[in-house]
């Protein structure tokens, strides 16, 4: 074999994955926040979840795009892990899809046909108002290209005239469940270190349709296929959250014990998914090459819509074994800084799905600048030295988590925003980095009324009641306007009414002026110290901002201005 057929097919796998990437990001960018909506909406139980899933994975030629999607929404509060597993299940029969397009690219030889479709591709892209359909048909001929080439290489290497090959696979029993499991094995490996099973799904059918790879091999191959691309997504969500790992290793133990019942009937079930395609594994001298990729795609697909048949019944289950092998931690995860849905993960994601989990690390900031702030309410009515010290300082360690949320997730989106995006979605990252800018400036906010706080509990005075009451109210309106602020970031902005938050600023404008001009009477009669009244002010004010900074924030997201 010369070493430039080999760094044929090394090219052509780099340009079939490299081909499902760009149709698969084209689609999600001409579905744009639908499918994320479809994956939301559509899981009421597990058989539209098992529907959406399907959806889902064939329209965007991903099941790992989809289980990205999946495991985000999980983390997110929803979906629940039940309801995760059927999509992921579903996803699984919609990812035999890829299966069935490579199947057609090894039957037909599309090696004239791509070039006018990347000529069509090349002139819609750009236009730009038809770019992700240049995009899309792009990734399709190169995959079919790739698929092509594949193919005439196949021919070309003339594997089952070399005898040396030949006699490799010859000395395996292809009757032999050692034989079967050891190319599992080899499959498994194999998919997770090209981390792709589509290429190694292409070159079993180079292998089968050459002759020399037997077609039971080259099924147990497919099998490995299925491990091994759970294995990927299992390592990413090591640094993922407690439900994301569940939904992962939930995918696993759907494919092993899809794996093992299959071995338990391992030649009849191959004999069966044979039969459907009119192929004879007995006589593999009748030799079809577009017959033996279809056998492959065929039997992937009766694989994954039997196992799916048999396992949706006990998704409680599964769900349950997952919950027992993968426990929570017993640390609060709290009083640390992590990101927990942008942190560390490996697994292949498209820009639209990164913003995704950008805005629920967002949300997750909101959440915690508002507990942030219910630390700081404690903290005025908490008289110990001990208690005081104690809430005082994890009020400076949420202050530093915030400064390194704000930095990590700018950086992130930054590198987001290298890639090639939507205009809609150049603006969801504008509006986010504002957002996170915003949400920084209320972090400090809630420290710098700390600090007022902690500068009055180490004075020789106190506040009057009136002035408690005063802080109290001040606080209640601050929090509304903080609880309304997270209503937006957790729901969706077509429901939300922004003119809640417009009035609530005002209220808190309005009772600062009047506090203001309270204050300066307050310190004339004599009622207390101007030094008091002026710590007394630095809070009532800090709190404006504060309101001032949430309402940038609801701005932000709702993309307008108040008038």
């Amino acid at each position: 074999m010369s070493i430039w057929i080999i760094f044929k097919i090394i090219g052509s796998l780099a340009l079939l994955i490299y081909g499902m990437k760009v149709m698969s990001e084209a689609l999600q960018k001409m579905a744009g926040s639908q499918l994320r909506h479809v994956l939301g909406t559509m899981t009421k139980n597990r058989f539209t979840g098992l529907l959406t899933g399907m959806f889902v994975t064939t329209s965007v030629q991903s099941s790992t795009a989809t289980t990205v999607m999946t495991v985000s929404f999980v983390n997110a509060g929803l979906l629940t892990l039940s309801q995760a597993i059927s999509v992921i299940m579903g996803a699984n029969i919609g990812t035999t899809f890829t299966a069935w397009i490579m199947s057609l690219g090894f039957s037909f030889n599309f090696t004239n046909i791509v070039f006018p479709v990347f000529f069509i591709a090349i002139i819609l892209i750009y236009r730009r108002r038809y770019r992700y359909v240049g995009d899309f048909l792009f990734g399709v001929a190169f995959m079919f290209f790739a698929l092509a080439t594949l193919s005439n290489t196949g021919k070309e290497m003339d594997l089952a005239h070399n005898q040396s090959v030949v006699e490799f696979f010859s000395s395996f029993d292809v009757t032999s469940y050692f034989t079967i499991i050891a190319f599992l094995i080899i499959g498994t490996v194999l998919t997770f270190c090209m981390q792709s099973s589509a290429a190694l799904m292409a070159i079993t059918m180079v292998l089968c349709s050459s002759g020399v790879l037997p077609i039971y091999m080259g099924i147990a191959l497919v099998l490995g296929e299925n491990i091994g691309t759970t294995i990927t997504s299992n390592l990413a969500a090591m640094t993922a959250n407690v439900q994301a790992r569940r939904a992962a290793f939930a995918h696993l133990v759907f494919n092993v014990f899809g794996v093992i019942w299959v071995l338990c009937c391992f030649y009849p079930f191959v004999n069966m998914a044979c039969n459907l395609v009119g192929y004879n594994p007995q006589e593999p001298s009748t030799l079809d090459a577009a017959k033996l990729s279809v056998v492959l795609a065929a039997f992937h697909t009766s694989f994954n819509v039997c196992n799916t048949f048999i396992l949706i019944w006990f998704i409680p289950q599964i769900k349950n074994f997952c919950c027992k092998i993968i426990k929570p931690k017993a640390k609060d995860e709290e009083e640390d800084f992590r990101l927990h849905y942008i942190g560390g993960q490996s697994i292949m994601k498209t820009p639209e799905l990164s913003v995704l989990e950008a805005q629920k690390e967002i949300q997750s900031f909101a959440e915690r600048i508002q507990r942030m702030f219910g630390f700081v309410r404690q903290l005025l009515g908490i008289s110990n030295d001990a208690e005081f010290n104690k809430l005082f300082t994890r009020i400076e360690k949420y202050e530093s988590i915030s400064d390194n949320m704000e930095i990590e997730i700018a950086k992130y989106l930054d590198g987001v925003s290298d890639a090639h995006l939507s205009d809609d979605t150049k603006a969801k990252i504008r509006a986010m980095l504002r957002e996170i800018s915003e949400l920084e400036s209320i972090g400090d906010s809630c420290y710098n009324i700390a600090r007022s706080i902690n500068r009055k509990k180490k004075g020789k005075e106190d506040f009057t009641d009136k002035q408690y009451e005063h802080l109290h109210q001040m606080f209640e309106l601050t929090e509304d306007s903080l609880t309304q602020m997270n209503v937006l970031l957790l729901g969706r902005k077509d429901n939300f009414d922004i003119n809640r938050s417009f009035n609530i600023e005002n209220e808190i404008n309005n009772f600062r002026n009047q506090l203001r001009s309270q204050n300066i009477n307050d310190v004339n009669n004599h009622e207390y110290t101007y030094g008091i009244g002026t710590m007394y002010m630095d809070i009532i004010s800090e709190c404006e901002r504060l309101g001032d900074y949430v309402v940038n924030v609801v701005e932000a997201r709702m993309g307008t201005r108040k008038k």
